[in-house]
């Protein structure tokens, strides 16, 4: 490698950042991409936050939405977030129960990223006057890793 030449840090192989990308119609379609951890010899939290997620009641094809919040302390890989955020918004069209979407979430964002820890706090907002919760972890939490509290506000209805 020349001096002229930066080093590879993972973002040459990705398909969608700094390009125009279609919105994938479904999860399935979508593409999630990752990255080297830029601190592989560190533990540390990434937390993602999407307040305004949506999918389609299965049976209804009503809208349901909810407050996503994903924690995770990386291993080898990081997701990149353009790609996190088409594949969030590839289930608008996506009819699947609130458990169902959240833990296909969380699980493949284990599958891709073979994180230390996985968290997502789901907070679905209510319909029919009952708000649906959907809480998915991977395991204990790291010892050595601040893990803050989710904090997603209440609201009437919710215990």
């Amino acid at each position: 490698m020349s001096a002229s030449t930066p080093p590879d840090d993972g973002t040459q192989a990705l398909t969608q950042l700094g390009r125009a990308s279609a919105q994938p119609a479904s999860p399935e379609e979508a593409t999630l991409e990752r990255v080297p951890a830029p601190y592989r010899d560190r533990r540390y939290l990434v937390r993602f936050t999407a307040p305004e997620f949506t999918s389609l009641c299965p049976v209804t094809g009503q809208p349901d939405f909810a407050h996503l919040v994903i924690d995770y302390v990386p291993d080898q890989w990081i997701v990149e977030s353009k790609s996190l955020k088409l594949f969030l918004t590839s289930f608008r069209n996506h009819g699947a129960f609130h458990e169902a979407c959240s833990v296909q979430i969380a699980t493949t964002l284990v599958d891709l990223l073979s994180p230390v820890w996985l968290r997502i706090g789901a907070y679905w907002y209510p319909r029919g006057g009952m708000p649906i919760d959907v809480f998915w972890q991977t395991g204990a939490p790291p010892q050595d890793v601040w893990i803050p509290a989710q904090d997603v506000p209440g609201y009437r209805g919710r215990g």
